[in-house]
């Protein structure tokens, strides 16, 4: 089942959850936000390629916008390459880091994973990462984070590297750091673009996961006791 926020001839936006990939891959044939979209549209009686204009990693939940037709996929990734496309995420983190900041570190594959991604100063992409700070419990911070870059596992890699990793983070944050979470609390909240056909701003807003929302409550019980 798909959460549907916004649709039209032109686009498809989604609320994709937690520990959904993306695309098919090894050992990911059917459980993927390709399958949903496909057997989705079937149901319309529509069918098109499957066109994801922002990927989310696996493990993070948001907003994606999807385009229906070549035309709004050409458009749409001529904005993301332009970076005129607006993406706000939360995050909440481990210890309390400074107020705000700029994290700026070229990302590459680390050699020994397919999966785990790493700073590399001389042979990784480009990536910038700000941050601010929102509110601090029980020594967990809830961060507001814009991208100037879209590498895989951005957000991950840079926190951890501030010493800061996500809270359930399996692959950068502490080996235990998943066993009081259902997940990892990395969250597209809010995606802005303009409209590939109309030229309209669009904006909208995605709705935290329940175990996200819990955890932050958890924590704020936790603060005031």
């Amino acid at each position: 089942p798909l959460t549907i926020v916004y649709e039209d001839e032109d686009i498809l936006v989604v609320n994709k959850p937690a520990d959904m990939p993306v695309h098919p891959s090894l050992g990911n044939y059917t459980n993927t936000l390709a399958n949903g979209v496909a057997a989705y549209l079937e149901t319309k009686g529509e069918s098109c390629p499957f066109r994801c204009i922002n990927r989310l990693d696996r493990d993070t939940s948001g907003a994606l916008i999807l385009a229906k037709n070549a035309l709004s996929a050409a458009i749409l990734s001529v904005q993301m390459r332009n970076r005129q496309i607006s993406r706000t995420y939360l995050a909440v983190v481990e210890g309390i880091p400074r107020q705000s900041g700029t994290i700026s570190a070229p990302i590459s594959r680390a050699a020994d994973s397919v999966i785990e991604r790493r700073i590399d100063f001389e042979n990784g992409e480009s990536a910038i990462t700000h941050y601010q700070l929102l509110e601090v419990k029980n020594n967990h911070s809830l961060l507001e984070i814009h991208l100037e870059t879209g590498r895989t596992h951005q957000i991950r890699v840079h926190m951890a590297s501030t010493g800061h990793p996500l809270a359930g983070d399996a692959v950068y944050g502490p080996k235990n750091c998943i066993k009081s979470l259902n997940g990892q609390c990395l969250h597209a909240k809010e995606l802005g673009f303009v409209h590939p056909r109309t030229g309209e701003w669009m904006q909208f807003d995605s709705p935290l996961p329940p175990y996200f929302t819990e955890f932050l409550t958890r924590l704020r019980k936790e603060h005031r006791a």
